[in-house]
């Protein structure tokens, strides 16, 4: 309890909030509701009449969608995929969730596949230029289990060739073509 008897975390807050700064935080909000079924739980309009700050809910984390202000060095990131932080969500259909983002703008960045911990994911970039990994555990792996799969896609020299556990036989070749134009999509000047 902090001075007074007010609670230092409020009930009900989430201990981390991600706050996103957008150019167009009213899209974002929009996106955020179509595509992982957030709640709104704040609105704030800012001098103009354009949103300033929202608060949502997705399930029982919080996150905050937050304008561009003048007098903050924060900013929305770049629609480039470049973003330094990437928030991992998780969802009950990941594939139905991927197919909600890319019709609300989002742009897929790395295809949903099974990945060696036991999920299902996707990465996707939301029109605003934020990332999000989108996530369903399809399997309940143990640590051992884990460890196993990581070093059977580590090269000697420490390079990661694939994170996903494959569900068809692919030859090398095919997953060379795959990686080629993943790199290419995400940086055509070091494919």
């Amino acid at each position: 309890m902090s001075e007074g008897g007010v609670k230092g975390i409020p009930d009900g807050a989430s201990v981390v909030t991600p706050r996103l700064f957008c150019r167009d935080a009213g899209a974002e909000i929009d996106f955020c509701k179509n595509t992982f079924g957030a709640v709104e739980r704040v609105r704030r309009s800012g001098p103009d009449g354009a949103v300033a700050h929202a608060l949502m809910t997705i399930g029982p984390a919080m996150i905050m969608i937050e304008a561009e202000w003048p007098g903050l060095a924060s900013r929305a990131p770049e629609a480039d995929g470049s973003s330094p932080v990437v928030i991992y969500v998780y969802v009950e259909d990941v594939d139905k969730t991927v197919e909600r983002a890319v019709a609300g703008g989002a742009k897929v960045l790395f295809p949903v596949e099974n990945q060696f911990w036991g999920d299902r994911i996707g990465w996707v970039m939301d029109p605003s230029g934020h990332v999000w990994t989108v996530a369903t555990r399809i399997e309940e792996t143990t640590e051992g289990e884990r460890q196993d799969r990581w070093s059977g896609i580590m090269d000697p020299s420490g390079h990661v060739w694939t994170v996903a556990t494959r569900i068809e036989e692919t030859t090398e070749g095919e997953r060379q073509d795959r990686w080629s134009g993943i790199v290419a999509e995400a940086d055509p000047g070091i494919a």
